[in-house]
């Protein structure tokens, strides 16, 4: 029997970033899984990738395909445009997931001002746009709901890998989750952060795969002594946030990350 604090049967789930490849993916999964009707974004760059993640087999056999949206995180415009669209063919939403994300692994020295700003309106800014709009739709439903955005391990430090872009714009989400979920709490709206450490392999971690060294540091410089594995490790927490068994919890970061952070 599942433990119906689990169960999202009956609720509708955005992802945005939601391509084959990423968390994102998982995260669309997971919540149709557990019962939920699941709309999924990306770049329209992205669109093959965004339907082979629509393609679940397992909530296709259930009458549960997710439905396919275009969006750019970084455009105000697209942003609404994404949550009036969900809105009209779902009648209505009740947990938004923020995976959209990019990452710039390049010394500080050789990072031009253009490559940072576009990191951090991505990554800070396109988490802000996209709770704005879950926080307007959310609170005009009048029945509360739940946004989780994603950061990262490296949110309150920082690591081996020259990515100063990356790292900034990552701690940014940290405080926007805390900033949203104080305006929004008094609305019902809870609002959290999952901060993965490495998980291996996706699109954002594929290109450790050529450095095997590296790699096994990764996994050996975690509590547990490994890697984030993405088809078994980031379903439970994303469940617990993004449904009504996290409805006392709000402003919160919850690592996962293999006691990395422990250390």
């Amino acid at each position: 029997m599942v433990n119906p604090a689990f169960d999202l049967t009956g609720q509708v789930a955005l992802v945005v970033g939601a391509a084959a490849g990423g968390l994102g993916e998982v995260a669309a999964r997971a919540l149709a899984g557990a019962g939920a009707r699941v709309a999924v974004a990306d770049l329209p760059s992205r669109a093959a990738d965004l339907a082979a993640t629509a393609r679940d087999p397992a909530a296709a056999a259930q009458g549960r395909a997710a439905s396919t949206h275009e969006v750019d995180v970084t455009d105000e415009a697209s942003v609404a445009a994404l949550f009036g669209a969900v809105i009209a063919e779902h009648g209505r939403l009740d947990a938004v997931v923020n995976a959209a994300g990019v990452m710039l692994r390049k010394p500080y020295d050789e990072t031009s001002v253009e490559e940072f700003e576009r990191v951090v309106r991505v990554n800070l800014t396109g988490t802000w746009l996209v709770g704005r709009e879950a926080g307007r739709a959310l609170t005009r439903q009048g029945s509360g709901g739940r946004i989780v955005n994603l950061t990262t391990v490296y949110a309150e430090r920082v690591g081996p890998v020259p990515e100063s872009a990356y790292y900034s714009s990552k701690a940014g989400v940290v405080n926007v989750t805390r900033a949203l979920a104080a305006e929004l709490g008094p609305h019902g709206v809870n609002v959290n952060c999952l901060a993965p450490g490495v998980f291996y392999p996706t699109q954002m971690t594929a290109a450790l795969g050529a450095d095997p060294d590296r790699l096994r540091w990764f996994g050996e410089r975690t509590m547990l002594g490994r890697l984030g594995d993405p088809a078994t490790d980031f379903a439970g927490p994303l469940l617990l946030l993004a449904g009504p068994a996290a409805s006392y919890m709000t402003g919160q970061v919850v690592y996962v990350d293999g006691g990395w952070s422990a250390w």
